[in-house]
């Protein structure tokens, strides 16, 4: 492994690693969907890997059926330096395009219970209403 890794990469991990278990300790869970009340591109990923985990492939594709792209992300992201730029650039993009378009999909269907859109239930939408509330309280 080289230098970078190793004074870079391995220390943003653990801090994002960290920052995520300490929003679980404080029941948070996703923060993006905690601050805005919409789940986000990668919702479900965490209950797929647990699914994957427990060896039941059927709900970890329920949950996101993109899990597997998450270890050759992994892969491609340690091995970067070794890969041709060309390819990790076309990999970021293809992965984010799937992304998008598993996304939109789940969010436009409203059966789907993994992925929600609901922007009131949000901690801005409610900071905000509570801000005018009391706004308006104060003007009466």
């Amino acid at each position: 492994m080289n230098r970078q890794f190793w004074t870079k990469d391995l220390p943003a991990a653990a801090g994002i690693l960290l920052l995520y278990w300490v929003l679980h300790l404080l029941g948070v869970g996703c923060p993006i969907r905690f601050l805005t009340g919409i789940s986000c591109a990668g919702c479900g990923m965490t209950r797929a890997w647990l699914s994957v985990l427990s060896l039941d492939f059927q709900s970890a594709f329920y949950y996101h059926p993109l899990w597997p792209l998450v270890p050759a992300a992994a892969a491609v992201w340690l091995l970067r330096t070794r890969l041709p730029k060309k390819f990790c650039t076309a990999f970021a993009y293809a992965t984010a395009a799937l992304f998008l378009a598993v996304y939109l999909f789940r969010l436009l269907d409203p059966n789907n219970p993994v992925v929600t859109f609901a922007p009131e239930t949000g901690l801005a939408a409610r900071g905000i209403a509570r801000l005018a509330s009391r706004i308006h309280s104060i003007l009466q």
